[in-house]
């Protein structure tokens, strides 16, 4: 025990000292300090469905959204590849913009103008994710950036496993509270900025290449990139299929738990939030140090057959919520694996080369399988309920593993399988 708080304490002492130490301490306090706002936002949905009456069509395009919106960030991130000296401010923009329509819940009735935030803050969410990983590939090494990013999450999931009881009883016993919740816990989340305006500018004095203002410069520079590179192809085959499972069941949740099972917000908050925040930051350690031993496509494929468990153990929890509290217990340990594959997918395959527009491919391929997985969804589970989704999601994501399996004696620029 005392060892291993040693090691924890000397990673901490690094992350915040050494050359590049104010990009990975802005990285760390950014994760931080949007925990609570990240603890009520993913159930806003739930919230809509419950306290506003939205309609299983505002639902479900609502969840259709968040992954879609990827398509346009890719626009948002499109000008920093090969672009150094906008890494920084792409960031700082994308925070607040992002966070600053939820300063007005508490005065909006129009059920809209939450859809529109929601899927807002998920475009510029996912938009500065190609910035933050080339920040950090030029100011840490690959172990110690593994380590860094699950360290990150890590925190932020402690915090999401406690801030959801406390709201969830707040929104129980005290209607509309939800709507302050989200104005203060935004207020708290652009606190990032001070720190992330200290990461200092990187100098361009001869950039590599402007990204051209055509519409279609991101979709070409993508396609480009799949075609030169199988092996990173293979990867997004892969995730994509993986993906597609796990988003397809999405717009069944709201009317499973809702209606099927009869959560409250409590248990709703300690389900989604709480059990899973707890097996991520129990788990992403474990996670991070495997990476840097085996191929990302060994690892990815262990990560979509736990991924598979998932929807069986939501149809156990019929029986007993006691499932579900350990299905999202056991997809709290999935998801920080899944989160280290899809954010260092890019740093670990473009190796030497500028990472931004791996990382953009990532945010690309979210959207591109939203477009199809959450509307099937949600067409499904109003024809056939809810329980028809989740079989479906089961075997797409085995479907995966088995994909994987067949790519892991494949040479890769990490490890060895």
């Amino acid at each position: 025990m005392g060892s291993r708080w040693y090691n924890g304490a000397m990673f901490s002492f690094f992350l915040t000292t050494g050359e590049g130490h104010q990009a990975r301490s802005a990285f760390l306090w950014t994760w931080l300090l949007n925990t609570p706002f990240w603890a009520i936002y993913n159930i806003l949905p739930f919230i809509l469905y419950r306290d506003l009456g939205a309609t299983a069509w505002q639902i479900t395009l609502m969840i259709t959204l968040k992954p879609v919106v990827s398509i346009f960030s890719v626009y948002w991130s499109h000008y920093v590849n090969k672009r150094r000296d906008r890494l920084v401010p792409n960031v700082v923009l994308g925070c607040v913009l992002a966070h600053l329509p939820f300063l007005f819940f508490p005065w909006f009735e129009n059920i809209w103008w939450f859809i529109g935030s929601f899927a807002l803050y998920m475009l510029l969410y996912r938009g500065v994710i190609p910035a933050w990983m080339e920040i950090l590939k030029l100011s840490s090494e690959g172990d110690l950036r593994q380590k860094l990013v699950a360290y990150a999450i890590s925190c932020s999931y402690v915090g999401s496993a406690i801030f959801p009881v406390f709201f969830g009883w707040m929104m129980d016993d005290y209607v509309q509270s939800w709507r302050w919740i989200f104005c203060i816990t935004s207020a708290i989340s652009l606190i990032a900025v001070l720190v992330q305006l200290r990461i200092p500018s990187e100098s361009d004095e001869s950039p590599l290449s402007a990204p051209s203002p055509h519409l279609w410069s991101p979709w070409k520079n993508v396609w480009e990139l799949l075609c030169k590179r199988p092996d990173y192809r293979d990867f997004q085959w892969g995730f994509m299929l993986g993906g597609f499972g796990i988003m397809v069941l999405q717009p069944a949740l709201p009317h499973f738990f809702m209606d099927v099972l009869n959560l409250n917000y409590k248990e709703l908050g300690l389900a989604m939030t709480m059990c899973k925040g707890v097996g991520f930051a129990l788990t992403s350690g474990l996670w991070a140090q495997w990476m840097s031993r085996v191929n990302i496509y060994k690892f990815s494929s262990l990560v979509v057959l736990m991924f598979s468990l998932f929807p069986l153990g939501l149809l156990s929890a019929q029986y007993s919520i006691l499932f579900l509290f350990l299905t999202y217990l056991g997809y709290g340990v999935m998801q920080a694996g899944s989160q280290l594959a899809w954010k260092l997918s890019g740093p670990i395959f473009a190796e030497n080369e500028d990472s931004s527009l791996y990382s953009s491919v990532n945010v690309m391929t979210v959207g591109v399988r939203g477009c199809v997985a959450n509307p099937l969804g949600g067409l499904l589970c109003t024809m056939g309920g809810p329980i028809v989704v989740l079989l479906l999601g089961f075997v797409l994501c085995l479907s995966s593993h088995f994909y994987f399996q067949t790519k892991i004696g494949r040479k890769v620029v990490v490890g060895e399988s």
